[in-house]
């Protein structure tokens, strides 16, 4: 898993994210048939939040936002764009460090380096080092190479019941604005300690947990191995007991849902007007004919859930991994909000000449509730699509504007749009590629991923992005994750312990998180829903050793 990570770019009004920086070598093509590789939409859907959150509230936090998907046709391995989501910084007392850029943001989406994508979104975990010098997606995925890992070993796995693919983990196919929930906590699963690689910096013992509340999975699934914040005070002292494995999350996370590439086509008339055509872009219609994109976020404490359980793993009566209301505070929505979505082509001596779209016109910001922020359509120009989506424009005319108002695309119909264009011509079909090349995972017998390697497999898991994941049943403090997270046998051994009781007395089929006051929950992929084997129930998790596509069958 060879990666190349692009310089973080700066942008308005957030600063880069995960999405903008993680490139990879893709073989095959991500053009369109008919679109120009250099024309395409990008921008933000800001969600503003209404009063400021109380520090206290920096023990963890959940949301609840819908999976559809956002393209009709998957368009190549350019497209990149995340759901709804957030960005997780940690919280300080006084001034943050200087020139450090860290936090947890992934979510749902599709990124370049999606190796098996679908019309259907994924979720990955998204942990990011000092200014993207490490990054950690979920168990065996993140940025680096075996040889040279910058994140790969960062995140372990937890559950005994949910496979966590390397490609990211799955919802089922087709899903149409069903809710999937999902936050971080953190949970006192290590001890912490003075040093770390031998060197007097420490390493804390928040365990950011990844919680999911779906109709097919509820509960922990896979955290941030302390250490994968915690060494970066070895290469810089000035970091040391910074990152969030000893600091706890500013509980006021702005929301936002970032798009960088849409494909789009513009042509101009004979008269020289400019129009445009975007790649049928949709959102769910999962409250009525409104969209309800971001709904309970949460901010909690540390009584939500790590006081009883680190009184629990300390000899006092058992947790049941529910969250304590006395804990949570839900954030509100005002109602308002912007988009800033917009066209960007090719201009003169090579720069990208931006404009905006007239979002105004097709869609207004609401409140559906004061914890549900969403969208109404204007349908005389948004489509009411089959399967619960509302379709946005596809066609716009630029607006060169006035001595008020800049210049603008405002949408138009397809009968507006001259023929000689060709845009109405387009085909937005999914361009065929090379097949993608397999993840894998290092053979050698004197890695830690075969000593003490594991002890059941290999299974198969076969998901519906048509992919095969190989995968293996390791006792949990033996998975390579933790053995490369500079942790004794002793300590190993004592997170075994705690890990056991959560197998034993957090089942995969009650609620941890809230449920939401409306709507159903989106499903996972089922083939990741996996059973451990007999005698391996507690203490034994799954790991993911391979993924690649399902093998062609010759007739």
């Amino acid at each position: 898993m060879n990666r190349k990570l692009t310089p973080p770019r700066p942008s308005t009004p957030r600063k880069v994210s995960i999405k903008q920086s993680m490139m990879v070598l893709v073989i095959g093509t991500s053009c369109l048939a008919s679109a120009g590789q250099d024309e395409y939409l990008a921008g933000y859907l800001i969600v503003p939040t209404g009063e400021r959150v109380d520090k206290a509230f920096n023990g963890g936090f959940s949301m609840y936002v819908p999976a559809w998907p956002l393209l009709r046709h998957y368009p190549g391995h350019r497209f990149q764009t995340g759901l709804p989501g957030t960005w997780m910084f940690a919280q300080y007392d006084g001034a943050a460090p200087k020139d450090m850029y860290s936090d947890v943001e992934g979510g749902l989406g599709w990124w370049t380096d999606t190796r098996f994508p679908t019309e259907t979104p994924k979720f990955i975990m998204g942990g990011v080092g000092p200014n993207f010098s490490e990054i950690a997606n979920g168990p065996a995925h993140g940025a680096g190479s075996w040889e040279d890992p910058h994140g790969l070993y960062g995140v372990a796995q937890l559950s005994p019941w949910l496979l966590f693919p390397i490609d990211g983990l799955n919802l089922k196919q087709r899903v149409r604005g069903e809710l999937f929930g999902y936050g971080y906590l953190p949970l006192p699963l290590a001890e912490a300690k003075k040093t770390t690689q031998g060197q007097e910096v420490p390493t804390g013992n928040n365990c950011w947990t990844l919680f999911l509340n779906t109709n097919n999975f509820k509960g922990p699934v896979a955290f941030f191995t302390p250490y994968f914040w915690s060494h970066a005070g070895v290469k810089e002292r000035r970091l040391a007991g910074q990152m969030l494995d000893t600091r706890p999350m500013d509980p006021n996370m702005q929301i936002q849902m970032e798009t960088q590439y849409i494909p789009c086509r513009v042509a101009k008339d004979a008269k020289g007007q400019a129009y445009a055509r975007i790649s049928p872009t949709s959102f769910p219609r999962n409250f009525g004919d409104r969209s309800a994109l971001v709904h309970q976020s949460t901010s909690y404490t540390k009584q939500a859930l790590w006081d009883a359980v680190d009184s629990w793993f300390s000899g006092g009566p058992s947790s049941s991994g529910q969250i304590n209301p006395a804990g949570t505070k839900l954030r509100t929505f005002p109602g308002n909000g912007y988009a800033t979505w917009e066209l960007r082509t090719p201009g003169a001596n090579g720069k990208e000449e931006k404009v905006p779209l007239d979002w105004k016109s097709f869609a207004s910001p609401t409140a559906i509730d004061p914890h549900t922020y969403g969208y109404q359509w204007n349908f005389t120009t948004t489509e009411k699509s089959a399967g619960g989506l509302a379709t946005l424009p596809e066609y716009f005319k630029l607006d060169q504007g006035n001595n008020k108002n800049k210049p603008r695309w405002i949408p138009v119909a397809a009968a507006q749009v001259p023929a000689e264009t060709g845009l109405q011509k387009l085909k937005w079909d999914r361009p065929i590629e090379d097949r993608q090349p397999p993840y894998d995972t290092p053979d050698n017998k004197a890695t830690t991923w075969k000593k003490p390697g594991p002890v059941a497999g290999p299974f198969k898991a076969h998901l519906g992005d048509g992919s095969v994941v190989t995968y293996y049943w390791y006792r949990f403090a033996d998975q390579p994750a933790l053995l490369n997270a500079d942790l004794s046998d002793a300590e190993r051994e004592r997170m075994q312990a705690r890990v056991e009781k959560l197998h034993r007395n957090w089942p995969k089929n009650r609620d941890y998180l809230a449920p939401p006051s409306f709507g159903k929950l989106a499903n996972l992929d089922p083939a990741q829903i996996v059973k451990p084997p007999k005698g391996l129930e507690v203490g034994y998790v799954p790991i993911a050793t391979r993924q690649e596509m399902e093998p062609i069958h010759q007739k």
